[in-house]
C-alpha cells in the first residue's frame, strides 16, 4: 500500500506549496484536477511516513486545508475518516489543527444525516475535547470551532448534551479534572456554546455548566484565572438572552461580593462593575433581576465610587461607565429601587 501511493516528496512539496499558496479560494474545478494529479490516499500517506522532509509536513497540511474547504475536497471527508481519527490523536499541533478544522468542513458541507452519524460513529467529540485542553492555542481555536458547529446542528446538541449523559464528556466533570488552562478553555466554549441560540443556552443552563464559572469567578487564590473568567463572563453578559440565565445563577450575588470587597484587587472590581453594566443595560433586566438584586448590584457600584472617588481614577470611572451603560432609560426605576442616598447620588452626578 504504502509503495502504491508513494511519490517523490520533492515534487509533492512543489506542487502542495503552489496549491496553498495560491490567492483567492480554489474552485472545485481546481481541486479535482490537483487530486488527480496527486491522489489524496498519496497525501496522506505522505503526510504520515515523509513529515520529516524538509518543509513537507507544513505544505501538505496547508494544502489539504485549502482542498477540504472546497466542497469538492468536503465530499471526500467521510470516505477518510479514519485519517481524520489519527490527525486529532496525532503529536503535530499542525496535523491536530488540520484535523480539526477538517472536522468543522464536515459539519459545513456535508448533511446531517451523514455527518452526524459518522461522528457518532468514530467518536469524534471526546478527541475534539482531549484537543481542546491539550492541545496548543491554535489547536484549542480549532476545536471549539468544530465543537460550536457541531452545536449548531439539531441532532449535535443531542452529543454534546445527551439525555442519557455520558461521563466521558461531561463538561462539568471534564472541566473539573482540567488544569487552569484547561477549564478556561472549557469556559471559552461553554460562551461560544451559549451565543448560538436560546435553546442551546438552555441546555447549558439545565446542564449546570454556569455552576463552572461561580467556582472559578469565586476563587480568590488566583487573581489570573479570576480575571480571566470575569472575561469570559463580560463576553458572556454580551448575549440577548445571557440576563435571564445569568439572573437564575449565583453569579449576580459573587459579582456584588467583589464590587463590595475592599480587599479584591481593583482590576476585579472594575470588571465586575463593567459586566454588571452591561447586564443590567438589557431591556429585559429588570423583568429577571429581582428589586432587592438590582438595589445590591447598583448600592455596590456606588458606594465604591464614594469611596474611592479621588483615590483611584480607574475604578471610578468603570463605575461611572457602567451606571452610564444602565441608562437614563432606567433612571426612574433606579430612584424606586435604590435608597435615598444612591438616588440622590446618580442626581448629582446626571449619569447618562
Amino acid at each position: 500500500m504504502e509503495e502504491e501511493y508513494s511519490m517523490d516528496p520533492a515534487q509533492l512539496l512543489e506542487a502542495a506549496t503552489d496549491f496553498a499558496y495560491h490567492p483567492g479560494a480554489h474552485s472545485d474545478a481546481s481541486a479535482q484536477d490537483f487530486l488527480n494529479r496527486f491522489p489524496l490516499p498519496a497525501i496522506i500517506n505522505a503526510l504520515q511516513t515523509k513529515a520529516d522532509y524538509p518543509g513537507l509536513e507544513s505544505a501538505l497540511v496547508d494544502c489539504l486545508e485549502k482542498l477540504f474547504k472546497t466542497r469538492y475536497g468536503a465530499s471526500l471527508i467521510p470516505h477518510y475518516m479514519p485519517f481524520v481519527i489519527v490527525g486529532l490523536c496525532a503529536e503535530s499541533q499542525k496535523v491536530r489543527h488540520l484535523a480539526c478544522q477538517t472536522v468543522s468542513c464536515l459539519l459545513e458541507n456535508i448533511d446531517e444525516a451523514i455527518v452526524i452519524p459518522l461522528i457518532h460513529e468514530y467518536g469524534v467529540y471526546q478527541l475534539l475535547l482531549n484537543c481542546l485542553i491539550s492541545g496548543d492555542a491554535e489547536v484549542a481555536a480549532s476545536s471549539t470551532d468544530a465543537i460550536r458547529k457541531l452545536a449548531s446542528h439539531s441532532k449535535g446538541i443531542d452529543i454534546i448534551f445527551p439525555e442519557s449523559g455520558n461521563e466521558a464528556t461531561n463538561l462539568v466533570n471534564f472541566a473539573t479534572n482540567c488544569s487552569p488552562l484547561g477549564r478556561v478553555r472549557v469556559l471559552a466554549l461553554i460562551v461560544k456554546l451559549f451565543f448560538i441560540s436560546t435553546s442551546v443556552a438552555s441546555r447549558v443552563y439545565s446542564s449546570n455548566l454556569l455552576s463552572l464559572l461561580e467556582t472559578e469567578i469565586s476563587d480568590s487564590n488566583d487573581t489570573l484565572v479570576t480575571l480571566s473568567s470575569l472575561e469570559l463572563l463580560y463576553e458572556l453578559a454580551d448575549v440577548q438572552h445571557s440576563t435571564e440565565f445569568l439572573s437564575r445563577t449565583k453569579l449576580l450575588q459573587i459579582l456584588t461580593s467583589i464590587i463590595s470587597d475592599a480587599s479584591a484587587e481593583s482590576i476585579l472590581r472594575s470588571r465586575a462593575m463593567m459586566i454588571t453594566g452591561r447586564l443590567m443595560a438589557r431591556e429585559n433586566a429588570f423583568v429577571f433581576i429581582d428589586e432587592s438584586g438590582c438595589r445590591n448590584l447598583i448600592s455596590a457600584i456606588t458606594g465604591r465610587f464614594n469611596l474611592l472617588e479621588s483615590q483611584n481614577a480607574d475604578e471610578c470611572e468603570c463605575a461611572l461607565e457602567a451606571l452610564g451603560q444602565i441608562g437614563l432609560c432606567k433612571f426612574l426605576i433606579f430612584l424606586y429601587l435604590c435608597p435615598c442616598d444612591v438616588g440622590q447620588f446618580l442626581l448629582d452626578r446626571r449619569i447618562h
